[in-house]
């Protein structure tokens, strides 16, 4: 068994390791980390800032754990090319001992698409993991971690650099914490849900309404005349001049819509405290958004 290395041991000091589920979310989140580092060394956040739940959770402290790896470019490239970060990406997660391969998708269009895959039971061996945790995750399952970079983004977005001093000191380009707002009460408004509605983004909104941030109404009104799917599909015509009032009066028909049972359903595998959950309802959700500021 390989030894298990400085700063993975490090990181895993933060982590409540006590259910296979939590180890398992642990090493997830520490390749999503040590996969940043390696994009930053590659020059990546030169093109691109780092923004969604993810960035989220790893820079600003989000109590829940996030899947995907979300990236804007700075400037719009319809020839950016995802591949030329892969060796970095490659290279980097084998230096700390994390052996994976990479798979490009959609390269042909605006949101340029990857997967990176390796051995959940290696990987979980490589952090120490009790012997009753490799059972369950390492009967040849993958860890798996997406990553997508929108490279026609909205603009007018407000952008910051973030320190990280772990697994190895480098520095995150990232949207702030009021542009990040912006997107989540986008991705609120215009995605459009199936059967169940996405409970990730209404517990963020909580989160951020709860921390006291405010949304970013000038990037917001930019992704909304961008595209905003589910107001369309409604028959809702997105105005020249998005106004704070507009934006409740959007939000209040969007709770009005939303199965809460299946929001619920949809956040709990994310969350370790599920009682969290037991107010929601759409009293709950209209009473907050009345705290809603902006910037």
């Amino acid at each position: 068994m390989s030894e298990l290395h400085p700063a993975i041991g490090k990181m895993l000091e933060k982590y409540d390791l006590s259910t296979a589920d939590k180890t398992y979310e642990a090493l997830r989140e520490i390749l999503q980390e040590i996969v940043l580092l390696g994009l930053y060394r590659a020059g990546f956040f030169n093109e691109a800032v780092f923004y969604g739940g993810t960035a989220l959770r790893i820079l600003y402290g989000l109590d829940r754990f996030s899947e995907d790896l979300d990236f804007s470019l700075i400037e719009p490239n319809k020839e950016f090319d995802l591949s030329v970060y892969e060796k970095s990406i490659v290279e980097t997660l084998q230096s700390f001992g994390f052996e994976v391969n990479i798979h490009l998708k959609n390269q042909e269009g605006v949101i340029k698409s990857a997967f990176l895959k390796g051995n959940t039971a290696q990987h979980l061996l490589n952090i120490k993991a009790p012997d009753d945790v490799i059972a369950k995750y390492g009967q040849g399952r993958l860890v798996k971690i997406k990553f997508e970079v929108d490279t026609q983004p909205p603009l007018a977005f407000q952008s910051e650099k973030k320190t990280q001093l772990l697994p190895a000191p480098f520095m995150i380009h990232s949207m702030t914490t009021s542009s990040l707002f912006a997107g989540k009460v986008h991705a609120i408004l215009c995605r459009n849900w199936s059967s169940r509605p996405k409970g990730r983004d209404w517990y963020d909104l909580v989160w951020y309404i709860a921390n006291g941030y405010r949304v970013d109404l000038t990037h917001l009104s930019a992704r909304l005349k961008q595209s905003c799917d589910w107001q369309e599909k409604e028959g809702i015509k997105i105005k020249e001049d998005v106004t704070e009032a507009f934006v409740l009066e959007l939000l209040k028909n969007r709770i009005a819509s939303l199965d809460i049972q299946n929001a619920k359903r949809d956040i709990e595998p994310f969350t370790s405290d599920a009682q969290v959950l037991d107010i929601w309802s759409r009293e709950f959700f209209l009473s907050i958004v009345e705290s809603l500021r902006f910037e």
